[in-house]
């Protein structure tokens, strides 16, 4: 049977990298999504408009397709505010529920379905709850909080035990890559913050708080491990954590983003994106009239990630908040070698952005 991937969030950021990725190896692809995916390459694919929340069309979308072999789940439902929802049991309850009712359709009599690929992340080491181990490893006793992804896990694994199809389960580190309006990608957040500043005539001073080093991980190298986990025979019923292979502390990249971007740093300017940037709404439009940029209202552009930015920026913190680092040795020693220099990374997608006509030119 030929290859044959559904890729479930296709839209998003881990979603879109993964359709280019299996488009570029060759695959027969599936890109199920509310809205059509952004992507660099041409070759054709189906694209199904479905809310994965709707069970009833859901089923009816998914039941009618054939010959999927393979499945990348990445679809995400996050509440408004973000942070706050991750410990909400409802929020857990959608996630688990929109797992369910994508691979209900895919796993009945005479399905062909042989790998499942499902997307986790550092809240399964406690990230946004307490100190993580140094560094978190996957061999480790499942951390004890509630969480959608022990939701979602333990019904994938009972699946795939009675359906018999192989599953592997990934845990990147902070994702940077090509979509907005998203739960979670920072390069909108800086290039519209760094627009505004210069717009405003102020210099484009990092937001934060206090030091924090991070760990991260490309869109486009986590889409290529999911590609190798269709094919590994050390992938199947495994976690890996992911990341690019390197560190970086905000303060030391931001200099190479600003000019990327063309404006001018300065010193630190302590605020919350995630009420700064609203705010600024109508300065965003001029901007977009000026240089005849994309109709993408700023609410459209940032999505939720404003507020993830204010996280992962320590916003407010007087404190450095406790490191945050995985071992990806797991997947090293698996046979997954590729690495990302984290700073070309974030270059790259600002560059990305001003390409597409999304941010402003340089």
């Amino acid at each position: 049977m030929p290859n044959k991937v559904l890729i479930a969030g296709a839209s998003g950021v881990v979603g879109a990298a993964a359709v280019d990725a299996f488009l570029a190896g060759g695959w027969e692809v599936v890109a199920l999504s509310r809205r059509r995916p952004e992507l660099t390459h041409e070759r054709p694919y189906t694209h199904l408009a479905v809310d994965l929340r709707d069970a009833a069309a859901s089923r009816a979308a998914l039941g009618a397709l054939t010959g999927i072999t393979h499945v990348v789940y990445a679809a995400l439902f996050e509440k408004p505010g973000l942070i706050a929802g991750w410990s909400e049991r409802d929020q857990m309850e959608t996630n688990l529920a929109m797992l369910q009712n994508c691979l209900t359709p895919l796993t009945g009599a005479g399905s062909g379905l042989r790998h499942v690929s499902l997307l986790q992340g550092t809240k399964a080491y406690g990230i946004h709850l307490h100190p993580m181990p140094i560094p978190a490893r996957e061999r480790a006793p499942r951390d004890p909080h509630a969480n959608f992804y022990w939701l979602q896990e333990d019904y994938l694994k009972e699946l795939a035990a009675a359906r018999h199809f192989d599953f592997t389960i990934l845990r990147p580190q902070l994702i940077i890559g090509a979509a907005y309006g998203v739960a979670m990608n920072l390069a909108p957040v800086i290039g519209a913050y760094a627009a505004v500043c210069r717009e405003l005539g102020e210099p484009f001073g990092f937001p934060g708080g206090v030091s924090y080093v991070w760990e991260a991980v490309d869109a486009r190298l986590l889409a290529n491990v999911f590609v190798w986990a269709t094919s590994s025979p050390k992938a199947v019923g495994q976690h890996f954590n992911v990341t690019n292979g390197d560190v970086f502390e905000w303060r030391n990249v931001w200099p190479a983003m600003a000019a990327t971007l063309g404006v001018e740093p300065g010193p630190d300017r302590p605020r919350a994106l995630g009420q700064f940037l609203p705010g600024h709404a109508a300065v965003w439009d001029r901007i977009v009239a000026k240089h005849g940029l994309r109709p993408v209202a700023l609410p459209a552009l940032l999505g939720e990630s404003h507020h993830y930015a204010d996280f992962c920026f320590a916003h407010g913190a007087t404190e450095p908040p406790p490191p945050a680092f995985v071992s990806a040795i797991k997947l090293r020693q698996a046979g997954f070698h590729e690495v990302c220099d984290s700073e070309d990374m974030f270059c790259h997608w600002l560059r990305s952005f001003m390409a597409r006509g999304i941010l402003p030119p340089a």
